[in-house]
């Protein structure tokens, strides 16, 4: 269950069938689900027709529908600060802007192949098209981004097949990967256990207080575990 502007919805079975993945809802199981179901679904009336059937109830008057560790002065003035952006019309995306992105980042992708290809594999040429090739493919990586957060068109459909062609074509790899892991990202942000670019210990290394005091009890209570199943 989640909680969605004051009413209760049981997502169990739709999650299972939700397009951005099952993880993304599951993240906000017992919790409210407002904002992130604001930030991720630019068509709400198209949504909506699959709310009425999920929902369960309503919070009581006295139930507050914000977590305990959140102010609730700061959520207002959050949800205000997107209305008005929405309003002022600065999320609606330029079309040209993003024709110039693509068109520069094939270009930058051409231009390494054909250095090489024209000049030969010496030094300087190779220095040049790596350059120019790295350039493009670092550049694809923020491209492919805002097509997978449908920022770019208004329908989901082709921000996903042009999202398709840059990230699995131009890049080699899976945009159904990314877009997995990233949901989760954005639904948490930097919430450890839950957000997929804080999960990356023992691998990389953790920073702060609080992250290095919660990695340390995961890795304590995994050895004491083992420990006593080795006893």
């Amino acid at each position: 269950w989640l909680v969605i502007d004051r009413k209760v919805y049981d997502v169990s079975e739709f999650s299972k069938r939700h397009p951005g993945g099952s993880r993304v809802m599951s993240h906000y199981a017992g919790q409210d689900a407002t904002d992130a179901f604001v930030a991720f679904h630019n068509d709400k009336s198209l949504v909506q027709k699959y709310l009425k059937s999920l929902l369960i109830g309503e919070l009581a008057p006295d139930q507050p529908s914000f977590e305990s560790n959140k102010k609730k002065s700061l959520l207002e003035d959050f949800r205000e600060l997107r209305c008005t952006i929405e309003k002022e019309g600065l999320l609606r995306p330029n079309y040209f802007f993003f024709f110039l992105i693509f068109l520069h980042l094939l270009v930058l992708e051409a231009a390494a192949w054909l250095m090489v290809w024209y000049f030969g594999t010496s030094l300087v040429p190779f220095l040049a098209g790596m350059a120019f090739f790295s350039t493009a493919q670092i550049q694809m990586g923020w491209f492919q981004h805002d097509l997978g957060h449908c920022s770019v068109f208004r329908r989901p459909r082709w921000n996903r097949l042009l999202q398709m062609v840059v990230i699995n074509l131009l890049k080699g790899m899976p945009a159904s990967w990314w877009n997995h892991l990233h949901n989760q990202h954005h639904a948490k942000p930097n919430c450890f256990r839950k957000d997929p670019d804080l999960n990356m210990h023992p691998l990389l290394f953790s920073l702060g207080k609080t992250l290095s005091m919660e990695v340390w009890k995961i890795r304590f209570n995994d050895r004491k575990l083992e420990c006593d199943i080795y006893i």
